[in-house]
């Protein structure tokens, strides 16, 4: 059995230790999870994420209780069909779709997964970021996914709801090295209906596309606002370019106190630092493509190696996959 530091890297490693484990239908045990946060252990995320992949794999598990820092993980073969999970409060459904969605490379029938919790929060993607920007690339990978936004959740209740449909792929190589010129912009603004007066969905949508188009000479070609209903006030807004080779997104999310101008501007601002730069890919999504790249292989460029990256380069390594890390002054570069 292999054994996982899960010291450093917070539930990342979990969560890639959990699909890897999967995949190849061989038992992990992860050791010291989340040790590096002030509060270690099991949060209802991570054990929601573990749970969801053993009711998959019809797992033999120890360790699925909140606070548990040991988990061993044995399992089956990955089964077709529909399942349910409760992420609790506003725990990100899309870090628990991210465990399940290497299981396309292992599946030998069409899977589902509706989950439910927080669509737009901190620390993980968002909903549209997921939809937009994440499986367009891991399609590339050979993982076949679509996700379907059925409900809207923001911090603190949650309440969101959103369905991963997941069809057997085929692993092959990913070449993200060159993304080719900026094609064209979208911007997609999203918030709940309490704050329809203060026209908070337009006014992030107007700041972001005010600072991409003095900045970029792109057409923006689509440009979506949305109010939505929701347990909890919030609000997000994504900035996504479309690159003749590659996408990239950049989400900001609304707060109280911050004005919605701050928040469209912020995802722009982000959007038009990677633009500038040599990155073909995101940060946020090449930390998602170290594991298809250790199953299928290939390279992608990153503008900088975050925690993230490092930590599932780490977890690859771990079981076994030749996976590498290059670091420059203003890139990083993945291969497999």
């Amino acid at each position: 059995m292999r054994t996982i530091d899960g010291g450093d890297g917070g539930g990342q490693v979990l969560r890639s230790a959990l699909s890897l484990a999967a995949v190849r239908g061989e038992p992990v045990r992860v050791e010291r999870v989340r040790g590096d946060r002030p509060d270690p252990g099991l949060k209802h995320q991570h054990l929601a994420g573990l749970q969801a992949i053993a009711a998959v794999c019809d797992a033999t598990v120890e360790g699925d209780e909140l606070g548990s820092e040991t988990v061993v993980f044995d399992p089956g073969e990955p089964e077709p069909g529909e399942h349910t999970v409760e992420v609790g409060t506003a725990g990100a459904v899309t870090l628990v779709f991210e465990t399940l969605l290497p299981l396309s490379a292992a599946l030998d029938g069409p899977m589902s997964v509706t989950a439910t919790g927080g669509t737009d929060v901190a620390w993980s993607p968002t909903l549209d970021y997921y939809e937009r920007v994440r499986l367009p690339l891991a399609r590339r990978a050979g993982l076949h996914a679509a996700v379907e936004p059925l409900r809207r959740g923001f911090y603190p209740e949650g309440g969101g709801e959103a369905t991963l449909r997941v069809a057997p792929g085929e692993p092959r190589a990913l070449s993200l090295t060159d993304r080719g010129a900026l094609e064209g912009v979208r911007v997609l603004s999203v918030a709940t209906d309490d704050l329809a007066d203060a026209d908070v969905d337009e006014r992030q949508a107007t700041a972001a596309t005010a600072a991409v188009r003095a900045a970029v000479d792109a057409p923006v070609r689509e440009r979506a606002v949305t109010s939505v209903d929701a347990p909890s006030t919030g609000s997000s807004v994504l900035v996504v370019l479309d690159y003749e080779q590659s996408v990239a997104g950049f989400t900001a999310l609304g707060e109280p106190g911050r004005p919605a101008e701050d928040v469209g501007e912020a995802a722009a601002a982000d959007a038009l630092d990677f633009h500038d730069g040599p990155g073909v890919v995101d940060s946020h999504t090449g930390d998602q493509l170290v594991l298809p790249l250790a199953v299928g292989g290939g390279r992608v460029r990153l503008p900088a190696a975050t925690d993230h990256v490092e930590t599932n380069v780490a977890v690859a390594q771990g079981f076994g996959y030749d996976v590498s890390l290059g670091e420059r002054e203003d890139e990083a570069r993945l291969s497999g």
